[in-house]
């Protein structure tokens, strides 16, 4: 589906979360990333279709309009899709530097990575049963799968990138074919290593995206609302231009929607004139934050983006995932995102009735 396309078919500023929403605390432990599963076997299994259906319905009832799956059947937005991958040892670990901001114990590339069979697939069927509203499926990207890593094999950031990036194009097409509307790539790595994403990382991307109808997205931000990305940011200043690197390289490709962290960051809103032509879903929610954004707050944000963003390519989101978040909070974000949205798309339907 083109930019284009997608833009014209869907409503005004529709709504959605980037990626993960918490998980019920009897499947696994709440607050906590990489959080291990209570359940096992069987129990696990449906366990995960559970907390599946309970996110659509926490969506669908708090007027988000694309639904996700809130990542419920993994967890990792990066780890999961890893390990079912041949050619990387999840034993032999070793410790690296995790986006030049923490360390973190990551399995090892030991040989040819390669996909076996599909790994999100069922999920996303399941998913697509379970609501008649457009879904959207979250893979990670390919610079950011190289980053959580160790490699012992190609020893090549950008031989082992553009191996994902074939990998990641087969799972996407497989979504497809399974009904997902929308395929989004996580790429906080872009923030990062600027040079590399110069040099191979959007191509690389433009290689996981190569073939698809559906509406493609990369996602970029700052992280999840963890201490060290919190305290990374706290170092940048009191502008955040990192987007400046990558908007315009991603504004030339064949990448339906940027994806990009704004309220309460100091991102200067402005960047997004660089995507011209580009659908932006803009983070309105704040991640880092336990204070619920009035609905207000929200369509402020939104607001503020339509002097650089048409309104028919806006899509209103959170920064990033809410998995660290207490459910209530999340839930309670969610609300005032569609709350947000809503009172913005009033005002443009209002506008727009009095001009004709």
């Amino acid at each position: 589906m083109s930019s284009a396309e997608s833009s014209s078919t869907r409503a005004l500023l529709p709504t959605s979360i980037v990626g993960s929403l918490p998980k019920p605390s009897w499947l696994a432990q709440p607050e906590t990333l990489w959080s291990p599963w209570k359940l096992q076997g069987d129990e696990l299994v449906e366990g995960k279709q559970d907390a599946l259906r309970i996110a659509v319905h926490e969506q669908t009832s708090r007027g988000i309009d694309i639904i996700s799956d809130g990542e419920q059947t993994r967890q990792h937005f990066v780890t999961t899709f890893i390990e079912h991958l041949s050619g990387v040892d999840f034993e032999q670990r070793e410790t690296v530097r995790i986006r030049d901001r923490y360390d973190a114990s990551v399995p090892t590339v030991v040989g040819a990575v390669t996909r076996e069979r599909p790994v999100f697939v069922d999920d996303a069927k399941f998913l697509r049963a379970a609501t008649d509203r457009p879904i959207k499926w979250a893979l990670p990207g390919p610079m950011t799968m190289v980053d959580t890593l160790y490699d012992a094999h190609y020893k090549s950031r950008e031989k082992l990138a553009w191996e994902f990036a074939t990998i990641l194009n087969q799972e996407a097409r497989e979504l497809e074919a399974a009904g997902v509307d929308v395929i989004q790539f996580d790429e906080p790595a872009f923030n990062v290593f600027f040079d590399e994403v110069k040099d191979w990382g959007v191509a690389a991307l433009e290689r996981a995206v190569e073939g698809l109808s559906a509406e493609t997205v990369v996602h970029i931000c700052y992280g999840y609302g963890i201490k060290a990305n919190n305290d990374w940011k706290t170092t940048l200043g009191s502008q955040w231009r990192q987007y400046e690197d990558s908007f315009p390289l991603l504004q030339r490709s064949s990448i339906d929607t940027i994806s990009l962290e704004s309220h309460h960051s100091h991102v200067p809103m402005e960047l997004i004139e660089l995507l011209r032509g580009k659908n932006v879903m803009l983070g309105a929610i704040d991640v880092a934050n336990e204070e619920v954004e009035s609905p207000d707050e929200v369509a402020a944000t939104l607001r503020k983006a339509l002097e650089f963003v048409d309104a028919d390519k806006l899509i209103a989101s959170t920064n990033c995932g809410m998995a660290p978040f207490r459910r209530d909070l999340a839930l309670a974000k969610l609300r005032a995102l569609s709350a947000g949205a809503s009172i913005l798309r009033d005002e443009l339907s209002l506008a727009k009735s009095k001009v004709s």
